[in-house]
């Protein structure tokens, strides 16, 4: 049998953890890259007597997600279940979420298949939950350490249908839920500190058949290249599996990017093995209408909204519309420049932005929304090459002395002697040196070497260390 014999279902879990000062339960610190066990409150350690007080930004939070993505239900009565197991990074022995009554219920947003077409991808629910702690496998060589700091973070677990056929709708669909809870400014986003990860459900079955195949769970994984990576490895797997004659068997497996392998970590449990049962310290969360339609005014534009405003308005490609649409901090910066623009285009702005601005960022290893620049000192840039005040590379190199610095774009032309010249008297007396300083390139073009025309536009640039006027310099050499 081929490959083409079987279509593959994706359903993924992803496991938002929430930008609040406090835990779900406790007012413990949740910042991050705190050290080992130095945020964990006597809730977090299981110490006898210590009741949970619910965290309402949580609860705000999980509503706007729910606005976000247009879910039918965000419930007026939502509860929260014990979820028993026993692993060392949970102490009490159970983590505290939502299996009967979450908070969001159907949902759904629109992804681009592998074809290029939209595709629906429905959202069964997202509820609350606790983050548990973290076990270090790596940092001993005989034992395995425990880090208590992420027990209790606040969480959304967001659980889609089973409604992605390959890999790449899966990425597709985690990037634009990451796009989302970014936007709303409820997650950070950071996948390699594990503020936003997924795990990935996976089956296959004879093309045509509509039961589905026995799923494999791909635990824990935090990067857009690995949920690829993992899925395809698991789906050859599977593959390969059917074909020997034996079955799938339905289990949680890890994903090992250094080996490029998956492995079994423990038979997949149901909900039973779990069990369930509400929480006793715990009061239902009741809210009315008034309380959703209050978190409504917090829901932003989202990135398809202002890919058509970027197009419509601004006339930028499809792909700088889409590159700056989905950074929500790039986009803001685009949009605070472009309000301060006279003269330059938000076209100009949004090439110099991808270009020049990002790969200086990527150079530095900081990103726009550090505000390393400002939108001020950015727009003072566009507007100095845009007026002829400075050229296109002097305003590279501007840019570059901007980078963590608090003069202005004047000061900077001012100090350095930048400003573009474009004296046509000046420029003109600096051409009639380099003629009779380079007779043999000037008889060279005299006798139809086009190209020498380009070497006295460089020789005009070197010597004026880029500051001469290019289209005066041109004008000049033609006359000349």
């Amino acid at each position: 049998m081929s490959k083409q014999k079987y279509e593959t279902v994706i359903g993924l879990e992803i496991h938002t953890q929430l930008k609040t000062k406090s835990k779900l339960f406790a007012a413990t610190d949740t910042t991050y890259g705190a050290s080992p066990n130095s945020q964990v409150s006597f809730l977090e350690a299981a110490i006898p007597g210590q009741l949970p007080v619910f965290n309402e930004k949580v609860l705000r939070y999980a509503i706007r997600f729910g606005l976000a993505v247009g879910a039918k239900v965000i419930a007026k009565e939502s509860r929260f279940d014990r979820k028993n197991y026993f692993y060392p990074d949970s102490p009490k022995g159970y983590q505290i979420t939502q299996l009967h009554h979450p908070i969001v219920e159907h949902g759904s947003l629109t992804i681009e298949d592998a074809n290029g077409n939209s595709k629906l991808i429905r959202i069964n629910r997202a509820h609350i939950e606790e983050d548990a702690g973290k076990s270090i496998h790596t940092k001993y060589a005989d034992y395995s350490g425990i880090d208590l700091n992420r027990c209790g973070t606040p969480l959304i677990e967001i659980v889609s249908e089973p409604d992605m056929s390959n890999a790449k709708e899966a990425v597709a669909y985690m990037k634009e839920i990451h796009s989302i809870v970014t936007h709303l400014g409820i997650c950070d986003g950071n996948l390699q500190e594990g503020s936003f990860r997924c795990d990935a459900n996976v089956s296959i079955r004879p093309v045509g058949q509509k039961e589905l195949g026995t799923r494999t769970e791909l635990k824990n994984i935090n990067s857009f290249r690995f949920v690829e990576k993992a899925i395809n490895l698991e789906v050859k797997r599977q593959i390969k599996r059917v074909e020997a004659g034996n079955k799938v068997v339905q289990e949680t497996r890890l994903y090992d990017a250094e080996k490029h392998e998956t492995r079994s970590m423990r038979s997949k449990e149901e909900a039973n093995d779990y069990r369930y049962f509400p929480d006793p310290d715990l009061l239902p969360v009741v809210i009315d209408q008034a309380y959703i339609d209050n978190e409504k005014k917090y829901i932003p534009e989202f990135p398809a909204k202002k890919i058509l405003r970027y197009l419509n308005e601004f006339d930028l490609t499809e792909d700088d519309a889409k590159a700056i649409a989905h950074d929500k901090n790039l986009s803001l910066f685009f949009d605070e420049t472009v309000k301060l623009l006279k003269k330059a285009t938000a076209k100009t702005c949004a090439n110099r932005l991808l270009a020049d601005v990002s790969s200086l960022a990527k150079s530095h290893n900081a990103t726009v929304s550090d505000k390393i620049i400002s939108a001020e000192q950015f727009s003072e840039l566009l507007e100095a090459q845009a007026t002829g005040i400075i050229s296109h590379k002097i305003a590279k190199v501007i840019l570059e002395q901007l980078w963590d610095s608090q003069l202005s774009v004047k000061e900077i032309i001012e100090k350095e002697g930048l400003a573009q010249v474009s004296d046509s008297g000046e420029l003109e007396a600096i051409i009639e040196v380099l003629i009779k300083t380079n007779q043999n390139q000037f008889q060279e073009y005299k006798e139809g070497n086009m190209k020498m025309f380009n070497f006295f536009v460089g020789q005009v640039m070197k010597q004026t260390k880029g500051r001469a006027n290019p289209a005066e310099v041109k004008l000049i050499l033609e006359k000349l």
